[in-house]
């Protein structure tokens, strides 16, 4: 008949999981597994006895490194003319944020007049997305989309402040007209009134101070006098 007996050799821990296995031994190998090792002797009629061990192998599961979101940016897209509220359209339907500034004119004709809201940028429609090949796609397969403006097949970035000097200035209803794309001169911000942050090119016209505001990517720029305002460098 053969006896078994129980021993703790050195370094095991005992534990009450299995009861048929008295001395456990758990080893951090690595920082993906786990190693389980137990043994018992056995005790026969033969002198002497001999251990037994075994062991179990776990995977842990590892958590997932953190991966930052890349953050969306404003894009010029070039667009067939007479296109631009489409593509903005189709754009918003497939959960891309579009910034389309409109102006209202009048037009007449002989009979009747009407009054109509033309793209501020005639071909162009201002998107914001991911830079990524996967958002690049889901924009430029909108019909009606010419291309990116800017570096060829991944386009430049708008900086935030130019869109949204644009939007304020939409948006207040002040009398502005547009102006020849202007990059040198005095920067300056204004301090108080409806425009106030605004910022923009100071420049003289007509014997008054005006704003210049412009977009850089795609060469546009925008004029609204300032007189009256406080303007500072900025």
């Amino acid at each position: 008949m053969i006896q078994q007996e129980a021993i703790t050799p050195p370094g095991f821990l005992t534990t009450g999981i299995y009861p048929e296995i008295s001395n456990i031994e758990i080893s951090k190998a690595s920082s993906k597994h786990i190693f389980l090792f137990w043994g018992h002797s056995v005790k026969g009629d033969l002198e002497g006895e001999a251990m037994a061990v075994s062991s179990l192998l776990w995977d842990v599961p590892q958590p997932l490194p953190r991966v930052e979101a890349e953050t969306q940016r404003w894009y010029g897209l070039y667009t067939r003319p007479r296109h631009e509220k489409m593509v903005a359209c189709r754009l918003e339907e497939r959960g891309v944020t579009t910034f389309l500034p409109l102006v209202t004119e009048v037009r007449r004709w002989s009979d009747r007049k009407k009054t109509v809201q033309l793209p501020l940028f005639s071909c162009y429609v201002f998107a914001k997305f991911t830079p990524d090949r996967s958002d690049r796609l889901r924009v430029l397969r909108v019909d009606g989309v010419f291309g990116l403006v800017g570096t060829r097949g991944e386009g430049t970035a708008i900086p935030d402040e130019q869109i949204g000097a644009v939007r304020s200035l939409v948006e207040t209803k002040l009398p502005w007209s547009s102006y020849p794309f202007l990059k040198i001169g005095q920067r300056v911000r204004i301090r108080s009134g409806a425009l106030y942050g605004l910022e923009g090119i100071l420049v003289s016209r007509n014997g008054g101070r005006t704003l210049v505001i412009s977009i850089d990517t795609i060469q546009r720029s925008l004029a609204v006098r300032v007189e009256g305002y406080e303007v500072e460098p900025a």
